[in-house]
């Protein structure tokens, strides 16, 4: 099986992730392929560059082949991006000051990433 986790909700990535879900995939015990990660609202500061978690996330996405991506509007809100609200959904935002392996884009640009390696399902933490 293959899924794909969506963080939405507040502290997704501080506890499910950096708990769960991180500590799981790099043990090699989670259980189905990871597709890809999106990540919504102050999720996305998991991400930053040196930050624990998403320094860990992005060596283990690199090596299991895990698409990471951040709202792109969310990004720009937070200064974690280049770009313009006009530009969110177009793919023209470009990710800045996160990890390694993020990009920046909507969901007209997740349904393309994970075209190629679609999921099964899709979980919403």
């Amino acid at each position: 099986m293959k899924v794909a986790y969506v963080f939405a909700t507040n502290m997704a990535t501080t506890f499910k992730l950096s708990t769960m879900i991180l500590p799981q995939l790099e043990q090699g015990i989670h259980g189905p392929q990871i597709a890809g990660m999106m990540f919504f609202d102050d999720n996305i500061f998991a991400l930053r560059k040196n930050d624990p978690i998403g320094e860990r996330l992005s060596k283990v996405a690199k090596e299991q082949n895990i698409l990471l991506m951040v709202c792109d509007q969310c990004a720009v809100r937070r200064d974690l991006a280049e770009g313009t609200f006009e530009q969110c959904g177009t793919g023209q935002v470009k990710a800045s000051g996160l990890v390694d392996g993020v990009v920046a884009g909507c969901f007209p640009q997740l349904y393309e990433a994970l075209a190629g390696n679609m999921p099964d399902q899709v979980i919403t933490l």
